[in-house]
This record gives structure tokens, C-alpha cells and sequence, in this order.
């Protein structure tokens, strides 16, 4: 549904931090389902551990915020925008994540008001769910690209 190149377009993150591989869900402004790819060569296994590799239950919880700011985004035509993790609640990890899983990263829009979005965010493995997270994302101007300072255009 979105390619890697189309999530680029829409979240500034970039290689080691993008965490969404591809969208193959879409409900505009109510859910959307992404996948993300876990290999070996993912820069964080080596330390986290290196006997024992798992993925950092923060970083499942960032790959589903940037899927529920992909849907706050594409909701809003919020192209010249960003989507800033503003909250978490109801935070759980269930299983790890292991090199050779797929997660599957599903967001459902629980309520919305102006810039700000929130959404309930399950990460499963083969249907298996591995962390859930009640997530809060406030749209933001995307800073004039050289000021660092977040100004508008």
C-alpha cells in the first residue's frame, strides 16, 4: 500500500531510526498496519545481546509510533508536517522480538483533537502479540530545513 520511498516522503527518519518497512493497511484517520523486517545486521543487536540477541522493547514502541504518526499524517495531508511522540500509557512487552521475526505494527485512532492524535499500538509476531501501548503524537510544522529551530516555512 505504501512503499519505503512513500514512508520517506512522510517521516524524517532515516537509516539506523526508520523502523517501518511498508504500510499494507490503511484506514484514513482510523488504523493503519505496517511491517518491519528484523535481521541479524540491525545495528543494535550486537549490544543488546550479544549471546541473546533481542530487539529494545523501546524500539518496537517507536516503530509503532511512526506507523500511528504515518496515519495522523496521511490523515491530515500533513505532508509539511511532523509527527512528534508526545505520551505513552498502558505500556506492555509480551514477547521478545528476535532476528528473522516480522512485526507486524498495528494502529486504531482512540481520539483526536486538532494536532494532537492518539492511538492503541500492538506489536504482534506470527499473531503473537509482542508489546501493546497507548500512544500520543502532536502534528508539528516541519522545521526551515538548516535553523534547527523548528520554524515554519
Amino acid at each position: 500500500m505504501f512503499s519505503t520511498q512513500e514512508i520517506m516522503k512522510l517521516l524524517p527518519h532515516r537509516y539506523p531510526f526508520l523502523l517501518v518497512d511498508r504500510i499494507v493497511e490503511f484506514e484514513p484517520g482510523r488504523r493503519i498496519v505496517g511491517l518491519k523486517n528484523v535481521t541479524i545486521n540491525e545495528p543494535f543487536f550486537p549490544g543488546h545481546f550479544p549471546e541473546y540477541p533481542i530487539m529494545p522493547g523501546v524500539l518496537i514502541i517507536e516503530a509503532l509510533a511512526q506507523v500511528g504518526g504515518i496515519l495522523a499524517l496521511k490523515a491530515t495531508g500533513g505532508e509539511r508536517k511532523i509527527a512528534l511522540f508526545a505520551g505513552i500509557d498502558n505500556c506492555k512487552f509480551r514477547r521478545p522480538v528476535l532476528p528473522g521475526d516480522q512485526i507486524r505494527l498495528e494502529c486504531n485512532v482512540t481520539g483526536q483533537r486538532g494536532p494532537v492524535w492518539k492511538v492503541r499500538g500492538e506489536a504482534s509476531v506470527d499473531g503473537v502479540l509482542a508489546a501493546q501501548a497507548d500512544l500520543t503524537a502532536s502534528l508539528v510544522e516541519r522545521p526551515v530545513e538548516g535553523n534547527g529551530k523548528g520554524g515554519r516555512r
